[in-house]
């Protein structure tokens, strides 16, 4: 059997009586033919059976449809389901992922960088808090941020003041004789700092008994774990006999604090609410499903893709407009009631 040959822009451009010009065009610049032109091409294609060499077509234009990520780490179940969401837009955008794992080292990241600019990436998307937007600016691709300090460059966050402010108001209303606010000590300049700044605004407008606990809780189980006991220990003798309501900074820290009240009760206590922030997947497959400040995860990965992709798509014009400054998505955050606050 002979080897079928791949059908070429000469071989398109004889089928269609169109120059091999007009037919790079249509690949690399359609809106730049009429659409009655683009239609006999793409009629031609299929008659063809024409398969697209996608090495060739990088080699000619530059153009690779990749797009580079970093993340901070993947044990915060946050970080895991929005990667999760941002490569399932593949099937929209069309575009891939080269993805690096940053873990808060600032030479590392500047090394991922480094390679995916090799790569010939078209743009970034960066959820690592290690390099200041500032520098990232400087990056010769269109960058958006989520969740993090973003000052310089295009973003997509979730609304943090009113996730804090809103945790507060329901463990209020739960008549909790004390609100605790457990946290990472987080830079005013990163979003999630609104989380805490609402908490203990809302305490202090309504005269609320109230405690906010700062500790670095880190990137492992066993380290959230180590910081998270002294903290039951802090808040069982403290406390004792009062009725404490919980908001930890996220759904992965509101699960380990979770396990550590039941490993010691044998059950949450009635003293105990508990309120985490996410809405990642542990926050609805725990022991006990925790009530949590739901970022809606799957909105923000879809406005920073296409956020990214508006800028991209611009930067292939003939005519490129330049942003005069970055563009900043705000999401509403939406609550989740379950077991930890609302009792069966």
């Amino acid at each position: 059997m002979t080897e079928k040959k791949n059908v070429t822009f000469d071989d398109i451009a004889r089928y269609t009586n169109f120059s091999k010009t007009t037919i790079s065009r249509y690949f690399n610049n359609p809106d730049s033919l009429t659409l009655e032109n683009q239609q006999i091409i793409s009629d031609a294609l299929v008659k063809l059976n024409y398969k697209e060499n996608k090495v060739a077509r990088i080699l000619a234009n530059g153009k690779t449809e990749f797009v580079g990520i970093i993340v901070p780490d993947l044990y915060h179940h946050f970080y895991s389901e929005i990667l999760n969401q941002i490569l399932s837009t593949y099937e929209t955008f069309g575009y891939k992922f080269l993805v690096f794992i940053g873990n808060k080292n600032e030479e590392t990241e500047r090394r991922y960088l480094k390679e995916l600019l090799s790569y010939k990436i078209e743009g970034l998307i960066i959820l690592s808090h290690t390099i200041p937007s500032e520098e990232l600016a400087k990056l010769p691709v269109p960058i958006v941020t989520i969740e993090r300090e973003d000052e310089f460059v295009c973003s997509v966050n979730t609304d943090n003041y009113l996730g804090g402010y809103q945790a507060a108001n329901l463990l209020a209303r739960h008549h909790c004789d004390i609100l605790v606010h457990v946290n990472t000590p987080t830079s005013e300049k990163v979003p999630a700092y609104g989380r805490l700044k609402a908490f203990s605004d809302y305490c202090t407008e309504h005269g609320l008994n109230h405690e906010i606990i700062l500790r670095d809780l880190g990137i492992a189980y066993e380290t959230s774990q180590a910081q998270l006991i002294p903290v039951l220990e802090h808040l069982d003798s403290s406390y004792a006999g009062m009725k404490k309501g919980i908001f930890l900074s996220s759904d992965t820290h509101a699960n380990v604090l979770l396990n550590l009240l039941m490993r010691r009760y044998g059950c949450l206590p009635e003293d105990y609410l508990l309120i985490g922030y996410d809405n990642s997947p542990i926050s609805r497959e725990a022991v006990l499903p925790i009530s949590t400040m739901g970022q809606q995860i799957d909105q923000l990965a879809y406005e920073a893709v296409s956020l990214l992709v508006a800028q991209m798509n611009e930067r292939k014009k003939r005519r490129p407009a330049v942003l005069e400054k970055p563009v900043h998505k705000i999401i509403p955050p939406v609550f989740y009631r379950r077991e930890t606050t609302e009792k069966p």
